[in-house]
C-alpha cells in the first residue's frame, strides 16, 4: 500500500492504518529506535508510541508524500526522550556520544532565541549538506540521523573505518565554520 493510501486510512480514523504502517515501516522504525536506545524492548515501545503519536497527529498533518520521514522523526524524538530519561536516572545511552560529537558545532537551543532560530538552523544544515558530495551526505545522515556506528557505516558503503571517522571529523569542522558564516554562534 502506498503512503497516500495509508494517510487516507488515518484521516478516515481507520485502525487498519496502524497495521499498514507497521507492515510497511515497522522494521525500519524499530531499527532507528534500537540504534538510539540500544534496547530491543525499549525500541519496540518507541515504535508503538510512534504509531500512537502518528494517530494523534494525522490529522491535522497529512504526510502523503513523506510518511516515512514523518514517522522517522517521531520515533527518533521518542527514542531520544527515552534516552534522556534513562540518562537522568544515571543509565548510559548510545545517543550521548553522538550528541557530544555534534555539540561542538551546533548552537544551543536552550533559550527563546535558539527556538526562533531552529528553522533557520535546519535550513543552514540542509544547505551545507546539499553542498557536500553524495558519500559525505550518506555518511553524515547515517551517523547523525540513523545513529549508525562507524563500523556499520563502513560496512554499508565499503569504506574503511578510518575514512568514515576522518570524513565525519572534517564535516563537523566544515559545518561549524559554515554555521559561523551564516551568523550562528557556535
Amino acid at each position: 500500500m502506498d503512503d497516500a493510501a495509508i494517510v487516507e486510512l488515518y484521516l478516515a480514523r481507520d485502525e487498519n492504518a496502524i497495521l499498514c504502517t507497521a507492515e510497511k515501516y515497522g522494521e525500519r522504525l524499530r531499527g532507528i529506535a534500537l540504534r538510539i536506545v540500544n534496547d530491543a524492548p525499549g525500541a519496540e515501545e518507541c515504535e508503538n508510541d510512534a504509531y500512537l503519536s502518528a494517530w494523534n497527529l494525522i490529522p491535522p498533518h497529512e504526510p502523503r508524500d513523506y510518511l516515512f520521514a514523518f514517522l522517522g522523526r517521531i520515533v527518533r524524538h521518542i527514542a531520544i526522550d527515552r534516552c534522556r530519561k534513562q540518562q537522568a536516572e544515571k543509565r548510559s545511552a548510545a545517543v550521548c556520544g553522538l550528541t557530544a560529537e555534534l555539540e561542538q558545532c551546533l548552537p544551543a537551543a536552550d533559550d527563546v532565541e535558539g527556538e526562533v532560530n531552529a528553522k533557520a538552523l535546519a535550513q543552514a544544515i540542509n544547505g551545507f549538506l546539499s553542498g557536500c558530495t553524495a558519500d559525505q551526505r550518506k555518511i553524515f545522515v547515517r551517523r547523525y540521523w540513523y545513529c549508525d556506528s562507524i563500523e556499520q557505516i563502513s560496512r554499508l558503503y565499503g569504506f574503511s573505518q578510518s575514512k568514515v571517522k576522518t570524513t565525519l571529523f572534517r564535516l563537523r569542522g566544515a559545518l561549524k565554520e559554515e554555521l559561523r558564516k551564516e551568523g550562528f554562534s557556535v
